[in-house]
Order: structure tokens, then sequence, then C-alpha cells
């Protein structure tokens, strides 16, 4: 990777401070004693937090990784070089790194046992890549404003996208294991169409039947009721006539009644066959019963086939409804997909912004160091203008120290001096406190001698007083 930035060398009070504000250092008391005298594990634990953290914060090169089988079998003790193998992986990726921002030449003595002007210089390195990537994020910061939440819809986005295909996956996945059960569905849904294709004209068959039997069956009941009704008839009348030749004479009576045996015996036969006939009438119609009866089955069964039926388009139907949904998800993801498409034309324009950001920078800094030449220039033009007056302000220093001890010199002495006065002072406060104390005595003294000669003097007073009043 190009880079644009320099890498100076730091002070040690510098690079603990950075290290303890990017969270890089390895023990929380780091000081900068411990990097002017640095340690053998100092380098290696900086380095490896710095990759983690920084290089690669996911994890996805793992310096603790497990070797493959042929490495593993390629040693004896594979245990023994762990550490080693450990330190070799540390070393590759620091110095990759390293070579990546333009810092070549990181050998494995620099790993484990740097001098300290090294130590710094590689410390240097990272830290100033810290801060120039500092710098960079600075600058995108108002790029990524315009965006807010970028990354955030990007995961969501992603995140949906995932569950849809995930979903694809399991429909085509189920849409497979039933694809079997559907094949044998259809194939069982065919064969019940055919056979209640067959059921139905069989049934129709059957009720052609049904009703022709029904139609026999009425004509015979009609026929038999009106010849029994007309035989009836005829009986009455033979019996009507036969009440009415009664009365005549004998012979005629034994002859009718002769006739009239015979006539019974007739009806008799006529009546056993048709009783006959009408058994077997009952018979057919029972033979018919029983075959209403087996259609009546069929019925219910090609009413269950029918249900089955209508449970296998249901199936069909939701069969084709998982197709659109599925093809309503594709259609989806193909939205989505547009979407990632276009986000990643926006990231490559804000990379080429970001680009065209820092070339100007760029530019803006190469001016910025033009003039800084220049005023370095007239700064070191004006300094040697300077250097004159330099002297004249060192001579006045010059005077103004000896002004200064002439001053001092004269301070001690009036100090001296207020010290002898102070003293004098305290004397004369001293002598003024003692003759203070003493006068006060004689003032006690004259008051104590006037309050005797009051009270002598009254005394005297009262004395005349008391003779005047005895005489």
């Amino acid at each position: 990777m190009a880079s644009n930035f320099s890498f100076p060398p730091l002070a040690p009070e510098q690079i603990a401070e950075a290290l303890h504000t990017y969270g890089l250092a390895p023990t929380a008391n780091l000081r900068a004693e411990d990097i002017a005298n640095p340690q053998p594990d100092l380098l290696p634990a900086v380095i490896s937090n710095f990759l983690a953290t920084v290089v690669d914060p996911t994890g996805v090169d793992d310096l603790d990784g497990q070797l493959g089988f042929d490495a593993l079998a390629s040693l004896d003790n594979p245990e023994h070089y762990m550490e080693g193998i450990r330190v070799l992986r540390l070393h590759k990726r620091a110095s990759a790194f390293l070579e990546s921002i333009q810092f070549p030449g990181f050998t494995l003595r620099d790993l484990l046992r740097p001098d300290p002007r090294r130590l710094v210089q590689v410390l240097s390195a990272l830290i100033n890549f810290l801060y120039y990537r500092d710098d960079k994020l600075a600058l995108l910061q108002p790029i990524i404003h315009e965006f807010p939440n970028l990354d955030e819809r990007c995961m969501e986005l992603k995140a949906k996208l995932a569950e849809h295909q995930k979903a694809i996956a399991d429909h085509e996945l189920a849409a497979q294991m039933e694809e079997p059960m559907v094949q044998q569905l259809e194939a069982e849904v065919n064969s019940l169409k055919q056979k209640l294709v067959e059921y139905n004209k069989k049934q129709l068959a059957l009720r052609a039947n049904a009703t022709a039997i029904n139609d026999k069956k009425e004509e015979t009941h009609r026929k038999v009721i009106a010849k029994s009704d007309f035989e009836l008839v005829k009986l009455a009348q033979e019996n009507s006539k036969l009440l009415s030749k009664i009365v005549q004479s004998p012979e005629k009576l034994q002859r009718a009644l002769e006739e009239k045996k015979t006539a019974r015996a007739e009806l008799k036969n006529a009546e056993k066959i048709a009783m006959q006939s009408v058994q077997e009438k009952t018979a057919t119609l029972e033979i018919y019963s029983k075959g209403y009866e087996k259609l009546s089955k069929h019925s219910t069964k090609i009413q269950a086939l029918q249900e089955q039926v209508t449970a296998t388009k249901a199936l069909e139907k939701e069969v084709k409804a998982r197709k659109t949904k599925i093809s309503d998800e594709s259609v989806e993801i193909m939205a989505l997909d547009t979407k990632i498409i276009e986000w990643d034309g926006k990231v490559h324009e804000m990379e080429e912004h970001v680009k065209a950001k820092e070339k100007e920078r760029d530019q803006i800094v190469a001016d910025e160091n033009q003039k800084l030449a220049a005023l370095s220039s007239e700064v070191e033009w004006k300094l040697k203008c300077l250097e004159p007056r330099e002297r004249k302000v060192e001579e006045t220093i010059a005077k103004a120290t000896k002004l200064c001890a002439e001053v001092d010199s004269t301070r001690t002495d009036a100090a001296e001096e207020l010290q002898l006065i102070y003293a004098k002072f305290q004397q004369i406060g001293h002598a003024f406190t003692c003759y203070k104390d003493n006068f006060k005595s004689f003032l006690e003294q004259v008051d104590e001698v006037s309050k005797e000669t009051l009270e002598s003097l009254d005394r005297q007073a009262v004395e005349p007083l008391d003779t005047s009043a005895t005489l």
C-alpha cells in the first residue's frame, strides 16, 4: 500500500502515552523508562495487540491457529515448536505490514532482542501510522456524514439477503424432498381420475337399470292390483248370483257348487301362480336392493376418491403458491442485488472522491511545505540580523545583573540595619513596659495614701462634733 506519511522518531514519553491511548500497551503501568530500557517481550506484545486490534480485528489470521497434518507429520515433536511457530508467524505478519507502510528491514532480532533505538523507531512507525489513519478518517468524516448509517444499512441488507437465500435454499430442499411424493401423488391422482370416470359410467348404468327395475316393479304392482280387483269384483258378482240361485232346485245348486269349486280351484291355481310371480318379483326386488346397496357403497367410495382428489388439488394449489412465493422472493433478491450494486457504485464514487481529496491535501501539504521552507529561510536571515541585538541585550543583561547584585547587597545591609533598629525598639518597649508597671504600682500606692488621708480627715471632723455633743 502506498503511503504518503513519514514516521519521525518520537520520545519515549510520547510513545508510552500513545500506547495507552490506543489500548496497545501490554501492561497498564507501562512507562517511558520501560521503553528506554526495554524487555524482550515488550515489542512482541505491542505488535500482537496492534495486529489484533488494527490490522485484523475480525481474527481471520489467528497466530495460534492449528497446523495441518502434513506440517505435523514433518515434525517429530510438534508441541516443542509451537512457541517458535507463533513467533515466526508474528514476525512474518509484522514485517509484511511494516513493508506495506514503507518501513523495511524488520528482522527477527528486532522482534526478539531489539536495542532501544530500534525499538523507538518501530514503535514510532506504528504510532505515526495510527496518527495518519486518524487524520484520514477525520477527512472522511464529512463524506460519512453525508451517508449516515451506511454500515448498518449494508449489514441489514446483507442479513436480509442471507435470510432470503436461506429461505430459498430451504424451499428448494423441501421441494426436492417433496418431489417424489408429488410425483407419486400425481400418479395416484391420475389413476383416481380414471377410476372416477369408470365409476361414474358404472353409476350411470346402474342408475338406469335401477330406474328401469322400479318402472317394471310399479307396472307389475299395478297389473297385479288391477287383476286382483277384477277377480274380487267377479267373485262378488258370482256370489250374488249364487245367493239368488239358492232358492232354486238343488240339482242346479249342486251343479253350481261344482262349477264354483272348479272355479275356486282355478282361482287357487291362479292365486298360486300369482303368488309365485309375486315371490319371483320380490326376489328380483331383493336383488335390485342389494345392487342398490352395492351402488351406494361404490358411491361412498367414489365420494372418498373425490375428497382425495380435492385434497390433491389443494396440494397442487399449495405447491403452486410456494412456487409463486419462491419466484416473488427471487424477484426481491434481484432487487436487493441491484441495490447492492448501487451501493457498491456509491462506495466506488466515495473512494474516488476520497482519492481526489487526498490529492488535494497532498498538493496543499506540498504548498505549505514550500511556504514553510521560505519562512524558515526568512527566520534564519532574521536571526542573523538579530545577532548584534542579542549581544547588546546580553550586555544590558550583564549590567542588570550587576545592578541586581548591588541592589541585593543594599537590601542585605538595609535588612541588617532594620534588625538592629528592631532590637533597639524591643529594648525601648521592654523598658517602657517596666516603667509602666512601676508607674502602676506607684499610682496604687498614691491611691492608698489618699484614701488613708481622707479617712483621717473624716475622723478628725467627726471628733469635734462628738465633743460638742457631750458638752
